[in-house]
């Protein structure tokens, strides 16, 4: 499937809604907990067996990632969103199946293991393009993409619940709701798909703005990348950032309630689903205010402020969090939103060290650090407080050591990008012609 060219006055702002379609619809992976007490109950599950999905959803977003982003960027973006597309509604249509004849290990499959390939996929699907078609504001771009994954929660998480209040929650009712699921995403995503148009080689776009297209030559290829030192410092930086701020949004429910619950002003249940909703608001606003700040301050400072910043607001918390409600609300949304901003600004910093030439490979590439770190980060949390209240503690003591030791990656995390330094111009090729021309080959589609 060839990437389509944009014709002649094609404006570089209908790129972002294309992105966008498909972000949000992968996006309905952190809404996945909705799910998880009628499957619980219509099939007998535990607790840690109703996750395994979402768990290998998440470990195949970052090998198919990995090892899909040459592919995706030598078919280019519609091919990649295309094959998201089938996977992710693929994956909703297999569990629908598995609930409908209450085979579970279907459902893993379809949601965990084919519609893990679609995560994974359509989160890189976008990248590489919209940074050719926004070489001024790379972060600002990816940014609005990848805000969609981050926000796609806020959209499913209500949808889903109202459909399982229509549809029972019986196994019958969760695989219609599967189904529905399914079906209405195909649509969605298909959006993106015919919307999606990559940039005239050596021409200038933005409807006469005069901002150059990127387009793929010289730079640095993926194999090429994994073996510079900087390559493996971003590794770091964006697993301690990402296992950071994971820590808190994975408990964030249980978190609050515990620290508040030997003090005078109790936190409710439903004050509790609120800070979750307000942490995920400022997940999704992190993701466009803080990547489009980097584009005026550069990415290496933003990740300063990241990562130290972050690690000033993890020591508010351990130290003054349980005595203060908006205090401890407050420094909760400053990390998340840093956890928001750090996935979408690594694309434009992967961008400023390796070029545009096979970004999103290296981008694919790199995001092994967020499957490593969405097993770190709540093992951390979750084990320590499970061993403090063993040990009797309660309260603000059952995360007081998983806090200073957020405190403690996210100072690896700073030093890893202390040591970010230019790549040398040793390991700088210029793109095979046929990589950077392939549309040039083809008439520009109307629009």
């Amino acid at each position: 499937m060839s990437p389509p060219i944009a014709p002649a006055g094609w404006s570089r702002w209908l790129v972002p809604p294309a992105a966008l379609s498909v972000h949000l619809s992968i996006g309905q992976a952190y809404a996945w907990s909705v799910f998880k007490p009628p499957l619980e109950s219509a099939l007998g599950l535990s607790g840690t067996q109703s996750a395994l999905p979402f768990q290998l959803a998440i470990v195949m977003l970052g090998l198919s990632a990995a090892f899909g982003g040459t592919l995706v960027e030598r078919n280019g973006p519609r091919w990649a969103m295309t094959v998201a597309l089938v996977c992710f509604s693929s994956g909703f249509l297999i569990s629908a199946l598995g609930a409908a004849t209450e085979q579970y290990w279907l459902i893993v499959l379809g949601y965990g293991f084919v519609g893990g390939i679609g995560l994974g996929i359509g989160y890189i699907s976008p990248v590489s393009t919209l940074i050719k078609w926004f070489p001024d504001r790379p972060g600002m771009a990816t940014g609005i993409a990848i805000m969609g994954f981050g926000g796609g929660a806020l959209i499913a998480s209500p949808w889903s619940a109202r459909m399982l209040e229509s549809f029972g929650t019986d196994h019958s009712g969760i695989a219609l709701a599967f189904l529905v699921h399914g079906l209405s995403y195909a649509v969605f995503m298909t959006l993106g798909v015919l919307l999606v148009r990559v940039p005239r080689p050596a021409e200038r776009t933005a409807g006469g703005a005069g901002v150059p297209a990127a387009a793929a030559g010289e730079g640095i290829s993926a194999a090429a990348a994994v073996r510079t030192p900087q390559f493996w410092c971003l590794w770091v930086v964006l697993c301690m950032n990402v296992t950071a701020g994971i820590g808190i949004l994975e408990k964030a429910a249980p978190m609050i309630t515990d620290f508040f619950a030997d003090t005078s002003t109790p936190v409710s249940v439903t004050a509790a689903a609120g800070f979750v909703a307000l942490l995920s608001a400022a997940n999704m606003a992190g993701r466009i205010g803080w990547s489009t700040t980097s584009d005026l301050i550069g990415r290496k400072n933003i990740y300063r402020v990241y990562l130290g910043v972050g690690a000033a607001m993890y020591a508010v918390i351990a130290l003054l969090g349980d005595a203060s409600k908006p205090v401890f609300v407050l420094c909760a949304l400053v990390i998340l939103s840093f956890y928001g901003g750090g996935f979408a600004t690594i694309p434009a910093y992967l961008k400023d060290l390796f070029g545009t030439y096979q970004v999103g490979a290296i981008h694919g590439r790199l995001l092994t650090a967020w499957s490593t770190a969405g097993v770190l980060g709540p093992l951390i949390v979750n084990w320590i407080a499970d061993r403090q209240e063993e040990a009797g503690k309660h309260g603000a003591d059952l995360y007081s050591l998983s806090l200073f030791i957020m405190i403690g990656l996210l100072a690896v995390g700073f030093v890893a990008n202390e040591l970010v330094r230019p790549v040398a111009p040793r390991h700088r090729v210029t793109a095979p012609k046929e990589a950077a021309d392939v549309p040039a080959r083809q008439q520009p589609e109307s629009a």
